[in-house]
């Protein structure tokens, strides 16, 4: 089962320096309109191929709109093989929907 962090919990550890990697699988116009800080760009459909070619931190955590589609995102991540350099790997509980801190923009 996958396990989820809060926005607050997120926000907290990323204030604190000890942010885990954010992986925000929306599409990359959503993601250049607001993103979590730090978070890397990997819109849903494009992670079977692009998973070798990140570099995995100790804990992850999956962002989208409501919080869904990240459980079944952290879930492909965790079953790739090549992510043993990932330690956990969880998903951002009600997704963007629950963020209610800055973003930024690539805008």
């Amino acid at each position: 089962m996958i396990q989820e962090i809060s926005a607050k919990e997120l926000h907290e550890r990323q204030t604190s320096g000890d942010g885990p990697q954010v992986i925000d699988i929306r599409n990359s116009a959503e993601f250049a309109q607001g993103h979590i800080p730090g978070a890397i760009n990997v819109p849903m459909h494009e992670l079977p191929s692009r998973i070798d070619e990140i570099e995995w931190d100790d804990e992850v955590v999956v962002a989208c709109p409501i919080g869904q589609s990240s459980i079944q995102a952290a879930r492909l991540i965790g079953s790739y093989e090549g992510v043993e350099d990932a330690g956990e790997v969880r998903s951002l509980a009600g997704g963007y929907n629950a963020w209610e801190y800055e973003l930024e923009s690539e805008e």
